[in-house]
């Protein structure tokens, strides 16, 4: 009887030993699908920024190439306005009408009190914008 007994509760513990393995099989499988699930989530958002990233680097090339080539363009203005100083030395200084385009004078103002045509009092007054 005890042979019988001991069987039984042997029978009952590999029973329950094999039941634990199984639902612990079943919990395993499920964390690895929601873990599945949130690698697919991540993945996701990794691709998203990758190009956004991309975009961003993309639009500041092209700012880098725009800034040099007002760089470029720009380099050649003090050159520009020595020259155009030194042209016509009856009229008022483009010294001068830089300094009143930096206390605010408009290119009516410059056309006006310089003697300066309207694309010379614009230039001027795009410098002086420029150099503050």
């Amino acid at each position: 009887m005890a042979y019988w007994l001991a069987n039984a509760a042997l029978a009952a513990g590999v029973l329950g030993l094999g039941m634990l393995c199984l639902w612990l099989h079943m919990q395993l499988k499920q964390q690895r699908e929601l873990q599945a699930e949130r690698d697919s989530v991540r993945d996701q958002k990794l691709k998203e920024l990758q190009r956004r990233l991309d975009a961003y680097l993309t639009g500041s090339i092209r700012m880098g190439e725009e800034l040099q080539e007002l760089r470029r363009k720009l380099g050649a203005v003090p050159e520009r306005l020595q020259q155009l100083e030194q042209r016509d030395p009856m009229s008022l200084s483009f010294t001068h009408a830089a300094k009143l385009a930096g206390m605010g004078a408009s290119v009516d103002d410059l056309t006006q009190s310089c003697g300066l045509s309207r694309a010379e009092a614009e230039l001027v007054s795009k410098l002086q914008k420029a150099g503050h």
